[in-house]
């Protein structure tokens, strides 16, 4: 029996991350079902030159955006400390995750 080699599925979300380095080491931000918030911090960070991902946004669309899977949002580890306390300095302090 002939097997096809297995194909690689490229995202885009995969190639940004790929393009920007986001693929070491990560370290989760926030976890949340708030878009709005996603949105207002991801936005924060960018335009402080901080790179992030959101993780678990296409199982969370799968689900039906009932709340059963949030939504994370990473940083690399080298970025942590800056970025954890730009979103305190921001009054998003309450949201970070525990280290």
């Amino acid at each position: 029996m002939l097997r096809q080699p297995l194909q690689t599925v490229v995202t885009p979300q995969l190639a940004r991350s790929a393009r920007l380095g986001l693929h070491g080491t990560m370290h989760e931000l926030i976890r949340t079902n708030d878009l709005i918030l996603l949105g207002a911090v991801e936005a924060l960070l960018e335009s402080a030159g901080l790179d992030c991902l959101v993780a678990d946004q296409h199982i969370s669309a799968l689900e039906g955006m009932i709340g059963a899977f949030p939504r994370r949002l990473l940083v690399r580890e080298a970025d942590k400390r800056r970025a954890r306390a730009l979103l305190v300095e921001a009054g998003y302090g309450a949201e970070l995750r525990d280290e």
